[in-house]
């Protein structure tokens, strides 16, 4: 199994630790961080959704013609515009991208999130539109004749669409939410199952709840972990550097005025909060401090330690079957570069040494 790695890219230089600086959209920073990704060697980036930024497709549109290689992981939110029609507008940009792109499902964890833009439903309401909303957008991608479509909450007749992906049989699925409602619309849809960056006790047991939900309707699934990798030439100094991180984090959410975050409606918030509350450090590199003071309202936990520690680390995860990693830095940026230089080549190196030891004990089990 080949790995796959996700970086992700904003449109301003900020972070937990970095004052939103520049205009909000910075044409030229998000040149320059498109293609520190694909110099660095990612295999695709992840461009964030939210409420009050800029629209991830057009960022995408963007990214995409300064780039040549680099796939695209566009955030997208169900219930804003109907199903059909978001086929037809994805198959254009995908196809404008020479189909380098991969679709993020989000249904949403946070009421006041949603209701930012008219969304009133609750969590289960919003999971059961996903459900439905992913049914007809799947069927609009695949159908070679028009249909119609008569469910809970959209109705359609003759619906179709001219552009077909260029992927087939459609555009990947991304898909993340640990909770039952979330679980049942993954196992139905998702061709890739997301994670935060849990313990390896928590990633085990989650995504074997997740497979159990994809063979009941007979279908496999990939799986994603997210991580904040913070490096440095010793173990010693990344210990330092993570402590620098918290301490600036801390010292900013302090002027802003804001308190420690407790958890939204988010599912995958309150397991990674649980994992906070066994420590700062789980599994020895797996750094839980910053998602503990945020109240873990992104993919905020870490693994710290020298390159090669933090590849090691990576592996156990691949090992558990997880086939992408999505990885970005507190200085977006200049860790993206340093993850090309000093992370990825060690990441791919370890995996191909698994594959072909695996390979080896697989053959030496063939009679002859």
């Amino acid at each position: 199994m080949s790995v796959e790695i996700i970086g992700m890219i904003t449109t301003q230089l900020q972070s937990e630790t970095l004052r939103p600086q520049g205009p909000v959209i910075d044409r030229d920073y998000v040149r320059r961080f498109a293609q520190a990704h694909e110099a660095a060697g990612f295999d695709r980036i992840l461009v964030p959704q939210h409420s009050t930024g800029p629209d991830a497709s057009q960022v995408i549109a963007y990214a995409s013609s300064v780039t040549e290689r680099v796939n695209f992981l566009l955030a997208h939110r169900t219930g804003f515009i109907g199903p059909a029609f978001a086929a037809r507008q994805l198959a254009t940009l995908e196809n404008f991208t020479g189909g380098r792109l991969a679709v993020h499902v989000i249904s949403g964890g946070s009421d006041e999130e949603q209701r930012r833009d008219g969304d009133f439903l609750d969590h289960d309401q919003r999971y059961a539109r996903t459900d439905e909303y992913l049914e007809v957008l799947r069927r609009t991608w695949t159908a070679q004749e028009p249909f119609d479509h008569h469910g809970a909450l959209y109705r359609y007749e003759k619906a179709f669409s001219e552009v077909k992906p260029l992927q087939q049989p459609h555009i990947p699925i991304f898909f993340g939410g640990a909770s039952a409602a979330a679980l049942r619309v993954a196992g139905r849809h998702a061709d890739a199952y997301a994670l935060w960056g849990e313990s390896l006790a928590q990633t085990r047991e989650l995504t074997q709840r997740v497979r159990a939900e994809s063979a009941k309707h007979g279908r496999g699934i990939r799986f994603s972990v997210s991580f904040r990798p913070i490096l440095a030439d010793t173990e010693g100094q990344a210990w330092d550097r993570a402590e620098a991180i918290l301490a600036e984090t801390k010292r900013l959410r302090s002027e802003a005025g804001w308190s420690r975050g407790g958890p939204q409606q988010s599912e995958g918030a309150r397991r990674l909060l649980a994992t906070a509350e066994r420590g700062d450090v789980v599994d020895e590199r797996l750094w839980t401090a910053v998602a503990r003071e945020t109240g873990a309202r992104s993919n905020s936990t870490a693994l710290v330690g020298t390159p090669e520690q933090v590849a090691q680390a990576l592996l156990q995860y691949v090992e558990l079957g997880v086939g992408t990693l999505l990885i970005r830095g507190f200085d977006p940026l200049d860790d993206a570069v340093d993850y090309g230089r000093e992370l990825i080549p060690r990441v791919r190196a370890l995996v191909a040494e698994r594959e072909a030891r695996l390979a080896a004990q697989t053959d030496a089990a063939v009679p002859a």
